[in-house]
């Protein structure tokens, strides 16, 4: 015979809703973001190196957009979009440890206002450092900038996974999680879950997770030893020149997210003893890439799509359905707000400037075919200029890749036909009414919303940030730490 859960069996006995009886109320959420994994690399997504088996089974139950991006593909930029629904420039975080002041209903607000307990463990990155020089990244977070987060237990910004500094509400002595960070703050999200499973309230939790972010050499010893003599396939456009660097890293890299794996695991565990899986939206995606020797370079805020694109796996079983399918729509940070609202049936605030893709994800609407993703560099960091490369906007379609930087038309990839982007196909005679009509498209989205794609040190000095550490570039240090070496493209148009 059939045990039955404690949904089932309170629901027998006609127990209270006030004790755990099944309720018609809005969904509970679950938000996992994690830092710098990029799409490529998950076993759903083959990549032969990852073993991601709970990954794996998440996507076999969820909505996946494949073609998710980073359209800023750097951390608190990024952020801001998922806090506020609105790109960077305007929310006003176009570069890291910027204060945000949001200028409308946040994501935390818009949920507690219909009557969800609201938490956030992990990094938030939004605090911002004034100084220019990361100065606040472990000081205590007032709850005044904490976006309407009630349960609180988070630090600014760390990537020391093994000593990790956290505050705990509005205790303002600092506290250090317990061994590697990512699994000590997915137990205290366990906690919340089984606390609050059963209450009358729904809960809005995100879990923000610092790794697989490098350095790459500090997950648990564990999960290193299983890659330390793996061999690790490289994707085909690493050069010769970086094959060896780039496996050196890659094996930690997989190490943590072998680690992250296990953390999605006891958060879904969680989720099913609760009882209410069901009527639980579970997301799970990345605040940007890794370029990983990719392209020659490392890191991310570059537009190709290890840099660009990121998991983003959403499970929501009583509206979404349980088998999962992939939706082959580019949707972006902005996006997240009030697709998370729209699943909710919550109104979606005017200041949001995503698209709500709740009718995509529950099969209500088709992808159109003229679907893009903004990808935008307002600022070139100093990681960016190392390599050569400025400040851009571009779009990234259902099938191509159309970036334009600041000095004029820059890359064009077709990623059906050259899914590894080998081949740059901008400035090409053969290609110029593609190039033309893609162009086009960028324009009016910059119209829309009212980018006028200035020079980026233009908005630096608008927003008094010329002394902010990431948009100086040291002397000397313009030389790519990958070598010389670029990707083969044409030189942008003067």
């Amino acid at each position: 015979m059939r045990s039955l859960n404690r949904r089932e069996f309170c629901g027998a006995l006609g127990v209270p809703a006030l004790l755990g009886a099944p309720r018609a109320k809005q969904p509970n959420v679950v938000f996992v973001i994690v830092d710098q994994w990029r799409a490529q690399a998950a076993g759903y997504a083959g990549d032969a190196n990852a073993r991601t088996p709970a990954l794996d089974r998440l996507a076999a139950q969820s909505a996946n957009f494949d073609l998710a991006v980073s359209g800023c593909a750097v951390c608190s930029p990024y952020r801001g979009s998922v806090m506020t629904g609105q790109h960077p420039l305007t929310h006003g975080v176009f570069i890291n440890d910027v204060p945000l002041v949001p200028s409308g209903t946040t994501l935390p607000q818009a949920f507690a206002s219909a009557g969800y307990r609201t938490a956030y463990i992990g990094k938030w990155h939004l605090y911002g450092s004034p100084d220019g020089k990361y100065g606040r990244r472990t000081a205590f977070i007032p709850k005044d900038h904490r976006c309407g987060f009630d349960y609180w237990k988070a630090c600014e910004c760390t990537h020391n996974y093994n000593r990790s500094p956290y505050h705990d509400g509005d205790d303002t002595t600092q506290r250090f999680w317990d061994g590697y960070d990512a699994i000590a703050q997915t137990e205290d999200a366990c906690q919340f879950i089984q606390r609050h499973a059963w209450a009358a309230d729904p809960f809005f939790l995100t879990l923000s997770l610092g790794p697989p972010h490098n350095p790459y050499d500090t997950a648990p010893e564990r999960y290193r030893a299983a890659y330390e003599k793996t061999p690790i396939r490289l994707r085909p456009n690493v050069p010769a020149a970086q094959h060896e660097a780039a496996t050196r890293d890659l094996r930690g890299y997989y190490a943590h997210i072998a680690a992250l794996d296990d953390c999605v695991a006891r958060l879904l565990a969680a989720v099913e003893r609760g009882g209410a899986a069901e009527d639980t939206i579970f997301l799970f995606t990345s605040d940007h890439g890794d370029m990983l020797g990719s392209q020659g370079l490392q890191l991310k805020q570059h537009p190709w799509e290890e840099s660009i694109r990121v998991p983003f796996l959403l499970r929501y079983p009583r509206k979404l359905g349980a088998p999962g399918r992939v939706i082959r729509q580019p949707i972006n940070a902005p996006d997240i707000m009030p697709t998370l609202l729209g699943l909710a049936g919550l109104p979606i605030p005017a200041s949001v400037q995503g698209s709500d893709f709740s009718r995509l994800a529950s099969g209500r609407e088709k992808t159109g075919p003229d679907a893009a993703a903004f990808l935008n560099l307002p600022v070139s960091f100093v990681q960016a200029r190392r390599c050569g490369f400025a400040e851009y906007r571009g779009l990234r379609t259902l099938r191509h890749t159309y970036v334009r930087s600041i000095h004029g038309p820059w890359l064009l990839y077709d990623n059906q036909a050259d899914p590894c982007q080998l081949r740059n196909l901008c400035g090409r005679p053969e290609h110029a009414a593609l190039q033309k009509k893609l162009d086009q498209t960028l324009e009016a989205t910059l119209r829309r919303l009212k980018d006028d794609f200035l020079p980026g040190q233009r908005y630096v000095e608008r927003a008094g940030l010329g002394h902010y550490r990431e948009v100086n570039t040291p002397p000397g240090a313009c030389v790519s730490p990958w070598g010389d070496w670029k990707p083969t493209m044409p030189p942008p148009t003067p």
